[in-house]
């Protein structure tokens, strides 16, 4: 599912705690108005709501928005098929976000290192 492979053509996701919907359709590759309907469809997806509906996400809403992307995109599955899989899979994903999560830390602090380093 997230495997490094299935989004390796999107952007390493920056150490912020909150990310604004055109920061999220960057770093996913799908656009606005999708995220907006995903919401609707996936009640994993539930992004911080502030003044005047604005949307602010979090690091694990950005995994399970590239997650859903690859269930969708590149495994070929339906919103339902999608849906029941997230649910059924919400342990699993834990592991398999974790391990992206430190795959992404660890990159980020060889950048620091080589930056040290010149």
């Amino acid at each position: 599912m997230l495997e490094p492979g299935n989004n390796a053509e999107l952007p390493p996701i920056p150490g912020k705690r909150y990310f604004t919907i055109g920061e999220v359709s960057d770093l996913c590759g799908v656009k606005p108005h999708v995220l907006r309907y995903w919401e609707q469809e996936f009640p994993q997806l539930k992004p911080v709501k502030r003044r005047g509906n604005r949307r602010y996400y979090q690091r694990q809403d950005v995994l399970v928005i590239r997650q859903i992307r690859s269930l969708l995109y590149e495994e070929g599955f339906t919103i339902g098929g999608a849906r029941q899989r997230l649910t059924g899979n919400e342990a699993r994903s834990d592991v398999t976000q974790s391990q992206q999560i430190i795959r992404q830390i660890r990159t980020e602090l060889e950048d620091i290192l080589r930056l040290l380093r010149r």
